[in-house]
């Protein structure tokens, strides 16, 4: 499954800090994996790789909101989420959300721009 072209941007820049747009957990091919957890780790794992291009890492996240499309699955969501963050850990948001596109979940953050070129 290809997305069409949407408007709006991927990243912006804003002073010292990285805006991401919401990431859905869309492998490769546009499929969604089963599971809230394997659907978290693949967001996060999308949301790792932007940053990464942009000379990132999770570590320089400062807030990211969560919409959660069942809250039956805020406990497994949770469970993964911790995977992906080491202290301190980036304040967060979550709610339950009807989502554009069949996943469970989607996630966007805020990360702190480096002042050793990160930015």
């Amino acid at each position: 499954m290809s997305l069409p072209a949407l408007p709006f941007s991927k990243t912006r820049r804003a002073g010292g800090l990285i805006f991401l747009s919401g990431e859905l957990p869309l492998s490769p091919d546009g499929s969604v994996p089963a599971g809230i957890g394997a659907q978290t780790d693949l967001a996060l794992e999308r949301i790792a790789a932007t940053l990464a291009s942009q000379g990132l890492s999770m570590a320089d996240v400062i807030s990211c909101t969560v919409y959660l499309a069942d809250k039956a699955d805020f406990k497994a969501f949770n469970e993964a989420y911790a995977r992906h963050f080491k202290d301190p850990l980036p304040v967060r948001t979550t709610v339950q959300a009807e989502l554009m596109l069949a996943a469970g979940i989607e996630i966007t953050v805020i990360a702190q721009a480096r002042a050793d070129g990160g930015e």
